[in-house]
């Protein structure tokens, strides 16, 4: 972050100073990171005591003070001997804070703020580009998916003087989320991937999702870029809806950057990218899945828009081995072996182009193996959807499914229920019982998908069944 006093971060998050006892006079500024979790808290830190669903921030002020805190920002005065800032509420500090910082630091006229959203391939996005960006200047990305209105303002607080490049995933669980974060960040370029049906419990339905997305193209200013997906309908409706210029990405012959003579196989994908400015350069993406090249493209077209020369940017992409941790990641490897474990997260649209990859790459003679466990945050939807994908995997010719949990079961019901599938569903109670079974069951040639949303834990699963078979 960079150093600011305590008064100016008192009057940035309308709070009170309060010394705590301590002999806080030598303290006049503080530039460390800022966290939320006092185990992350680095020397000269400043620690957010949020509340939360299960505890309470206020209870590890000591610990944050331990492990180098140098402030906290509270929502009532601790017991701890730190110097505290005492606010109203810690998370609408922590975004006011973070607002302070960003304006602070554009205001130099050398910070560009790129801001990603869409119902898939966020993380995914932001590390291709971090990956293109990060080797030209200080460029500054989320860890992991640290999306909302917690995480994301986290990210934006590492910025310092000479940060270049802002990279702020925009994630939302309804309404407002996005613009919320947007005006934080005050992007420069916004992204919007794919309108689907991730977290359609919390926005009520497809369109509501797409009007939610479509807040941070609308928050642009008009000396903005939005950069947007050809290929979606949703996505393409966007931009009546932003004042920004528009640039597209997708396989459509009108986007500005496409992808085209596409081929996916168990090495990565293989495609042309072509531009409207006439370039025309090949393209050995080793992230697998065609669902990636619009992640692909999108970074891109942001590199194209920064000015990074087009074949330097596709030489960093093309470094880029896997999307993230649990994201596609190739494991095993023995007896021919392949595990895939695709189990950070899940919607039906990832859980769909998953299961295609796992059907496009495997060779005819070898046998697909599809591990899933339930979709989340789907709402009224959770049972079309999991139908949806149990017909799927039977008629993509699936060779063997094991459904994990009960909230999968509806999955695995409507597999056996699908009278032209030759193939076998298997339903297992738990992750341990499905690791019993398949280090049994599994043979040489083997590929595994393991797939499922986050809460469920599959991600351990693929990870066990990748050392087993390394």
């Amino acid at each position: 972050m960079i150093t600011l006093t305590i008064g100016e971060i008192a009057t940035a998050v309308s709070g009170r100073y309060d010394t705590a006892g301590t002999d806080a006079t030598e303290l006049t500024a503080v530039s460390g990171y800022v966290e939320t979790d006092s185990r992350e808290i680095e020397t000269s830190g400043i620690f957010v005591a949020k509340p939360g669903d299960v505890t309470d921030g206020h209870h590890f002020v000591g610990a944050a003070l331990q492990n180098g805190a140098a402030l906290a920002i509270v929502e009532h005065r601790v017991d701890v001997a730190i110097p505290q800032i005492i606010v109203d509420d810690a998370v609408d500090a922590l975004a006011a804070l973070a607002a302070e910082v960003v304006r602070r630091v554009k205001a130099q006229g050398t910070l560009t703020v790129i801001g990603i959203t869409g119902s898939n391939g966020k993380t995914t996005t932001k590390n291709l580009l971090g990956a293109i960006l990060s080797p030209d200047a200080e460029t500054v990305t989320p860890r992991n998916s640290f999306n909302n209105t917690v995480g994301a303002p986290t990210t934006m607080l590492r910025v310092t003087e000479s940060t270049r490049y802002l990279i702020s995933e925009m994630g939302a669980s309804g309404p407002g989320h996005i613009a919320h974060l947007a005006a934080i960040a005050q992007p420069d370029i916004g992204v919007e991937l794919k309108v689907g049906m991730a977290h359609a419990g919390g926005f009520g339905g497809i369109e509501q999702t797409a009007a939610a997305k479509t807040e941070l193209v609308a928050a642009l200013s008009a000396d903005g870029v939005a950069i947007l997906n050809r290929d979606d309908p949703r996505v393409v409706a966007m931009a009546s809806q932003t004042p920004a210029r528009v640039v597209w990405f997708g396989e459509h012959n009108e986007a500005d950057v496409r992808a085209a003579d596409i081929n996916v196989t168990a090495a990565g994908t293989q495609f042309t990218l072509t531009t409207s400015d006439g370039d025309s350069i090949p393209v050995s993406f080793k992230v697998l899945g065609e669902h990636h090249v619009w992640n692909a493209l999108a970074a891109l077209a942001v590199a194209r828009e920064l000015c990074v020369p087009l074949e330097t940017a596709v030489r960093r992409l093309e470094s880029v081995t896997r999307a993230e941790r649990w994201r596609m990641e190739v494991m095993g490897g023995r007896d021919k072996i392949t595990i895939i474990n695709d189990a950070y997260n899940a919607s039906p649209d990832s859980m769909a182009a998953a299961l295609k990859t796992l059907a496009l790459i495997t060779p005819r003679q070898q046998r697909t193996v599809a591990v899933l466990g339930a979709m989340s945050e789907l709402g009224e939807f959770t049972g079309d959807e999991h139908d949806r994908i149990g017909l799927m995997a039977v008629r993509l010719g699936i060779d063997q499914l094991v459904v994990v949990g009960p909230e999968a079961r509806r999955l695995h019901i409507s597999a056996i229920n699908e009278g032209s599938w030759d193939g076998e569903s298997t339903f297992m109670q738990t992750a341990d019982e499905a690791y019993e079974y398949l280090a049994d069951e599994l043979r040489a040639g083997d590929t595994v998908l393991v797939k499922s949303s986050n809460s469920v834990g599959l991600r351990f699963l693929g990870d066990r069944l990748g050392e087993l078979f390394s």
